[in-house]
């Protein structure tokens, strides 16, 4: 059997003054319903569309855990782990 990927991510708006952090098992179809501005009527409200970091899990359960965990960071810890990923803060969708 096939296990499914989990994705973990962060999305932010233009000015990177919110963060968004979000679960899905496809990251593609996910961010893109985000910049449509379906299925989320913060990231719709506050134009938080731009993918700045994504952790994948082959297990579900671990994925969740991870969600929640971020959640509960302070925004600094957030910004950090980020940077550490993607230096430029930019919008990693196109390279998908």
């Amino acid at each position: 059997m096939k296990m499914k990927k989990s994705f973990v991510y962060i999305l932010s708006n233009q000015s990177r003054s919110v963060l968004y952090i979000g679960m899905t098992n496809n990251l593609n179809y996910r961010i893109e319903q985000h910049k449509q501005g379906v299925g989320s009527i913060f990231t719709k409200r506050y134009k938080v569309v731009d993918l700045l970091y994504f952790e994948d899990f082959l297990d579900i359960t671990q994925a969740i855990g991870r969600e929640k965990q971020l959640k509960n960071w302070k925004r600094d810890w957030k910004i950090d782990l980020i940077k550490n990923f993607n230096p430029e803060m930019k919008d990693l969708y196109n390279g998908l």
